[in-house]
C-alpha cells in the first residue's frame, strides 16, 4: 500500500498544484497541501475496499468513488468553479492509475 501511495502522491500531487494554481483557484502552497489531503482521505479507503477482492470491477469502482470524493473535498474548500474543480479530480485520479497500471507491467 505505502509504494502506491507515493505513487500517486508523485503523480497527482504536481497535477492538483499546477492545476489549481494555473486556474487561479488556489496559491501554490494551498494547492499542494489539497492535493496531499485528498490523497491521504481517499487512497486508504481504496486500499481496503479492493484488498479484500481485487478485480477489475472493483478497481472501476472504487477509482470513480475515490475521485468523487477529492473532487467533493476541493469543491468544500474552495467553493468555487464547481466544473473545474471536478474536471480536474478527474485528470489527477486517470492519470495516477493509468501510471499505476503501466507500473504493474
Amino acid at each position: 500500500m505505502l509504494p502506491a501511495l507515493l505513487l500517486t502522491l508523485v503523480v497527482e500531487v504536481p497535477l492538483y498544484t499546477t492545476a489549481l494554481v494555473a486556474l487561479r483557484l488556489a496559491g501554490i502552497r494551498r494547492a499542494a497541501l489539497l492535493g496531499v489531503l485528498v490523497n491521504l482521505v481517499t487512497h486508504p479507503a481504496l486500499w481496503l475496499f479492493l484488498a479484500p477482492h481485487p478485480g477489475a470491477a472493483r478497481l472501476w469502482s472504487a477509482e470513480a468513488l475515490a475521485t468523487a470524493v477529492e473532487a467533493l473535498i476541493l469543491i468544500k474548500a474552495i467553493n468555487r468553479d464547481k466544473a473545474l474543480l471536478a474536471v480536474t479530480a478527474v485528470g489527477a485520479n486517470a492519470s495516477s492509475l493509468l501510471i499505476g497500471l503501466l507500473a504493474l507491467q
